[in-house]
C-alpha cells in the first residue's frame, strides 16, 4: 500500500522526537555523529551505477519490510509502496513493479527460500538491498549482486542515511574497513555523488534550529489567532538541505483537521512560473518557441485581433497592455451550466456543477481576443497573458498544458503531488481546501481550483489551476537554483534558468514569467533581506516560494488564506515576509 499521510506525518514526528531525546546531547555533538555514520554507510554492488536511482518516471517501487522513518524517506524522492514481508507473495502474484527496495533485518537473514527467490526476480527487475548491524549480516548476503548499502549504526539515522543514498539526496563516501567475506573486501565501496534534496537539521548549515522554530512558531500563532489562515505548511532549503518542514494549524478554523507537511495546495499564480513558465523554457531551448515573435504567429485566431502583434516576451514580462483579468463567471446564464453532467454539460467545475460543452472556445476564448490592449511596455501583471501562452504552448506541443509538464517535468523529478484538478488522483483528505464559494459555484471547494477562469477551462490553464506539496516545490526551487539540473539530468541550459529569473529594465522587477526582488527596499519584498538575485512567485490563495542564488535559499509558505472566504490579514500582517526575514536573521547570525 502507498504510505498514508499520517504514516509519514508520524515518521517525521518521531525524528523530530528523537532529536529533541538528544537535547541533552550537544548539537556539535550529534552532527559528529552522524557524519560518521555517513561516512562509515558502504555501497556495494554499483558497478553499473544503478545507485542513485535515475529515470523515475519509468519505476514502479515497492519497499518491503520498511519501517515509517525509512519509508518517509524514501518518499520524499519518489511514489514508492510500501509492503510487509508477509505480502511478498502477493506481490509477486500481482507482478506490478520494477523496482524492489528491501530494508533486511534479522528475521529476513533466517529466511533462506526468500534469499534464493529476490535472487531470481533480480534477473528481470531491479532490486536493492540496505542492511545494518555487524559485519556477519553483511556476509551473509554476499552471493548478491544487485546494490547493497551497509552500515554498521542500526539507529533510525542510519536507515535516513541508506534511502537518502538510493535517491541522491546524499553522496554514499564509505568503505568497508575489513575483508568480510569473499565478495566484501577491504576496502570496498562506491563512491556517489549527491544529486537530490538532502534533509538535515538546521545546525547543519550552521543555523540554530530551535531560535529559528520559536520565531516562526510565533509567527504562524499570530496568523491563526488572527484569522490570516486557519493552516499553513513552511519549507526552508539551504545550500541543498531541506533545513525545515512544518505543518501549522489546521484546514478549517472550527474543524480539527490538522494541516500536515504532505497536503496537497491550490497554489493559485504560482502556476505561473511552476508549469508554463518551465513549459516556454523547454519549448524554447528546443526551438519550438521564440519569444521575440508575435502571437499571431502562433496562433490563426489572433491574427486580425489587437493581439496579433504581441510578442511572446511582452506577454511573460506582463508588459503587453493587457487588462489584468476578466471575470467570466459573471457572465454565465442558467443555460450555461447543469448539476449533473452529460455530453452537452461534461466540464466539472466543482461538485454539481457542470459547464457546457465548448463554453471556453465558444465564449472565454473571443472575450480575450477581443480585449482591450493599452501600449505595451509598462508592467500590468495579467492574468490573460498566461492565458494566451498556455494556448500557444498546446498548440505548438498539441498537448494539454497539464499533459506536457507532467510528462516532461514531474514524473522525472519526482514531483509525484503536484498537477491539475486534483480531485481525480488524489483522496480529498490530502487536498486543504480553499474556499466555500457563495457567489458561483454554491460549495466547498477541495480539490477544484479556486480561480474562477481556471474552474471554467476544466481546472488547467495557463495562470492558476496548478496544486502540489511544499516537498515537491523545493525540488522545482532546487532545480532552479542549480542552473537546470536536478537528479543528476539536465532539464535547462544554465543561461536558460538566467534569461528567465533576472530582471529586465527599469518599469519592473519582473523576470521572464518570474516575479523578482524589489530595488523600493522600503517595500521589503519579498523580504527585507532578500538579495537583489532573488526570484519566484506569490499567489491568491496564500503561497509562495522564494529562491535566491546568493543565499543558495529556498523559501516556500503554503496556506489556504481564501478559506472560508478571503482573508487581507495574510497581507496586512505580512505574515509570508515576516517568516522569511526570520529564516535571513537566522542565516545572518552564523
Amino acid at each position: 500500500m502507498l504510505l498514508s499521510k499520517s504514516t509519514v506525518f508520524s515518521a517525521i514526528l518521531l525524528f523530530l522526537f528523537s532529536m529533541s531525546a538528544c537535547a541533552q546531547e550537544k548539537t556539535e555533538d550529534v552532527i559528529t555523529r552522524q557524519n560518521r555514520t555517513e561516512a562509515t554507510t558502504v555501497l556495494l554492488n554499483n558497478s553499473e551505477s544503478i545507485i542513485p536511482l535515475k529515470d523515475l518516471e519509468t519505476r514502479k517501487i515497492v519497499s518491503i519490510n520498511g519501517n515509517p522513518s525509512f519509508d518517509s524517506t524514501l518518499s520524499n524522492y519518489a511514489l514508492v509502496s510500501s509492503i510487509k514481508l508477509r505480502q511478498f507473495k502477493e506481490l509477486i502474484d500481482k507482478d506490478n513493479f520494477n523496482t524492489l527496495i528491501i530494508r533486511a533485518d534479522s528475521s529476513l537473514f533466517q529466511n533462506q527460500p526468500f534469499i534464493e527467490q529476490i535472487k531470481d526476480i533480480a534477473k528481470n527487475k531491479q532490486l536493492i538491498i540496505t542492511v545494518a548491524g555487524p559485519e556477519n549480516n553483511l556476509a551473509k548476503l554476499n552471493d548478491l549482486e544487485f546494490p547493497i548499502i551497509w552500515s554498521k549504526d542500526t539507529s533510525r539515522y542510519a536507515q535516513r542515511i541508506s534511502a537518502e543514498i538510493i535517491f541522491g539526496g546524499l553522496a554514499a563516501e564509505g568503505h568497508l574497513q575489513d575483508s568480510i567475506s569473499s565478495n566484501f573486501k577491504l576496502g570496498d565501496g562506491f563512491i556517489t555523488q549527491q544529486c537530490r534534496l538532502n534533509y538535515a537539521m538546521p545546525e547543519r548549515v550552521g543555523i540554530n534550529g530551535k531560535k529559528l522554530t520559536k520565531e516562526i512558531d510565533a509567527i504562524a500563532k499570530e496568523m491563526i489567532d488572527k484569522k490570516a489562515a486557519p493552516g499553513a505548511v513552511v519549507m526552508i532549503v539551504k545550500d541543498n538541505k531541506v533545513i525545515f518542514n512544518k505543518a501549522y494549524g489546521n484546514h478549517y478554523y472550527d474543524i480539527d483537521e490538522p494541516t500536515n507537511v504532505d497536503d496537497i495546495f491550490d497554489l493559485a499564480s504560482v502556476s505561473k512560473i511552476a508549469a508554463t513558465t518551465l513549459a516556454v523554457m523547454h519549448l524554447e531551448e528546443e526551438g519550438k518557441i521564440d519569444l521575440e515573435k508575435t502571437v499571431g504567429d502562433y496562433l490563426k485566431d489572433a491574427q486580425g485581433t489587437n493581439k496579433e502583434n504581441i510578442k511572446l516576451r511582452d506577454l511573460m514580462l506582463h508588459q503587453a497592455g493587457l487588462i489584468p483579468f476578466i471575470p467570466f463567471y459573471r457572465d454565465l446564464t442558467n443555460n450555461d451550466y447543469r448539476t449533473d453532467s452529460s455530453a452537452a454539460f461534461p466540464i466539472k467545475v466543482s461538485e454539481h456543477y457542470y459547464l457546457r460543452k465548448g463554453y471556453f472556445n465558444d465564449v472565454m476564448w473571443p472575450l480575450m481576443l477581443n480585449s482591450r490592449v493599452n501600449p505595451p511596455g509598462d508592467y500590468v501583471y495579467s492574468d490573460i497573458s498566461m492565458y494566451i501562452m498556455q494556448r500557444i504552448i498546446e498548440t505548438v506541443t498539441r498537448e494539454s498544458l497539464d499533459k506536457y509538464v507532467e510528462q516532461n517535468f514531474y514524473k522525472k523529478l519526482g514531483m509525484y503531488s503536484t498537477g491539475y484538478n486534483p480531485w481525480k488522483k488524489f483522496p480529498l483528505s490530502r487536498i486543504v481546501p480553499t474556499e466555500l464559494d457563495k457567489t458561483f459555484r454554491q460549495s466547498q471547494l477541495i480539490g477544484y481550483v479556486h480561480d474562477q477562469g481556471a474552474a471554467m477551462a476544466g481546472g488547467v490553464a495557463g495562470h492558476a489551476g496548478l496544486f502540489s506539496t511544499a516537498n515537491d516545490l523545493a525540488i522545482f526551487g532546487q532545480l532552479l537554483l542549480n542552473k537546470g539540473q536536478y537528479g543528476d539530468e539536465d532539464y535547462f541550459k544554465p543561461e536558460t534558468v538566467e534569461k528567465y529569473t533576472r530582471k529586465y529594465g527599469e518599469n519592473s522587477r519582473r523576470g521572464l514569467g518570474f516575479d523578482g526582488w524589489d530595488p523600493a527596499i522600503d517595500n521589503g519584498y519579498p523580504s527585507e533581506f532578500a538579495s537583489p538575485f532573488t526570484f519566484g512567485h506569490t499567489g491568491y490563495t496564500g503561497t509562495c516560494i522564494w529562491m535566491d542564488p546568493e543565499q543558495q535559499l529556498i523559501y516556500i509558505f503554503l496556506s489556504n488564506r481564501v478559506q472560508p472566504s478571503v482573508s487581507p490579514f495574510l497581507s496586512k500582517l505580512n505574515i509570508r515576509s515576516r517568516i522569511q526575514d526570520a529564516v535571513y536573521k537566522a542565516i545572518h547570525e552564523k
